[in-house]
């Protein structure tokens, strides 16, 4: 079973937190899935991570694209992991229970505190997965930009 980190968004939003923890998987040598519930998401994403510095992008592609082998990160509406991907970023209430079984190392649940319904979507989840006895972990943004693990 993946572990599965939770990372509530505070003071930045997904488009600043997202490409920063997608370059830290890429450092690790691992292959990443962005999954999101729906294709203008997506497609905010596709554009994001080609543009989110002025000196850097993140290569990736989706089914539009092809090649899914060849691409380091994958971004989709669906279950797929045609990457062979062990981290699975999951944004906008895509739900984690889903990849409990799948051979991930971790997933990750990004949501936006400051939204409720997206609270809710993630309070709902880590009770779904804290019953299925899922390992789980809380992070939270510090006063500085980066991630404290909760707990």
């Amino acid at each position: 079973m993946p572990e599965i980190w939770f990372y509530q968004l505070q003071r930045r939003t997904l488009d600043h937190a997202l490409p920063a923890l997608i370059e830290r998987v890429l450092q690790r040598g691992w292959r990443a899935v962005v999954q999101s519930r729906t294709p203008e998401r997506l497609r905010a994403i596709d554009d994001l991570l080609w543009t989110y510095a002025d000196d850097s992008f993140l290569p990736h592609g989706s089914e539009n694209d092809g090649d899914p082998h060849l691409q380091s990160v994958w971004l989709t509406c669906g279950a797929d992991n045609p990457n062979g991907a062990a981290i699975r970023f999951l944004v906008e209430g895509a739900e984690a229970e889903t990849f409990l079984d799948a051979h991930y190392e971790r997933l990750i649940v990004l949501f936006d505190g400051r939204d409720d319904t997206s609270l809710a979507q993630a309070r709902e989840q880590w009770k779904i997965l804290k019953r299925r006895n899922a390992n789980l972990s809380y992070w939270q943004e510090t006063e500085e930009g980066g991630w404290k693990k909760q707990g």
